[in-house]
């Protein structure tokens, strides 16, 4: 979004983090902020014309044994807190009469997997909420869409390696092939920057028309 010339505000609660990355790309400006904290996100800037909701965790145990403050908070960080940022900026957006709403969803927005509750539950409601955006939105000229990946390379899948290895038993190196990546055709990882070409263009004029979707990039696996 900033090499196509947006002035982007990144929200994320790692201090470090987001400045390392204001420092290395040009039109960052860091915002610290956990997302979790509902009252944090009001306090937000509400003058925001695209919206990325991109924030997640993930905690992987069976359900019997699932702890219910974890399972809030991944409610509270992965749907509220987007229902929050979505009600926050809509004023603004309708008011300029343009805007776009982008949902970082997941394959597990349409699919289950054993073990990931909370975070399968997140991404569904997810999903829905960004229907009503699109149905609420289209007589104000905003789009609201998914997008929903398989397994990304980042810190959040690296750590489902080792919590997945505990869950089943098996070797870390046997993880990726064997669980994350079983169901899907293309054997590999999405890299974040396909993702971030996919956001841009849902935001760019050739998508004018597009609203109420959810585009998967997950290598076949909902194809099954």
């Amino acid at each position: 979004m900033a090499g196509d010339g947006a002035r982007v505000l990144a929200a994320d609660r790692d201090a470090d983090g987001l400045d390392a990355l204001a420092r290395r790309v040009p039109g960052v400006e860091a915002l610290v902020c956990d997302l979790a904290d509902l009252d944090a996100v009001d306090d937000l800037p509400r003058e925001v014309d695209v919206l990325v909701n991109n924030a997640g965790v993930q905690h992987v145990a069976p359900l019997h044994e699932f702890p219910p403050e974890r399972f809030s908070l991944i409610l509270r960080l992965m749907l509220e807190s987007p229902f929050r940022l979505v009600r926050h900026v809509l004023p603004h957006m309708r008011e300029r009469g343009w805007g776009r709403i982008v949902n970082v969803s997941s394959a597990h927005g349409v699919r289950a997997s054993p073990f990931k509750g909370a975070y399968v539950a997140a991404k569904h409601g997810l999903e829905g909420l960004s229907k009503v955006a699109a149905l609420e939105g289209a007589a104000h000229g905003i789009t609201s869409n998914c997008v929903s990946p398989g397994y990304v390379r980042t810190p959040l899948v690296d750590k489902q390696l080792d919590d997945q290895a505990a869950a089943h038993g098996i070797p870390r190196e046997r993880v990726l092939a064997e669980v994350l990546l079983e169901s899907a055709a293309v054997k590999r990882l999405v890299e974040p920057e396909e993702v971030a070409e996919l956001v841009a263009f849902l935001c760019g004029p050739a998508a004018a028309s597009v609203t109420g979707a959810s585009y998967t990039m997950d290598g076949g696996w909902t194809a099954h």
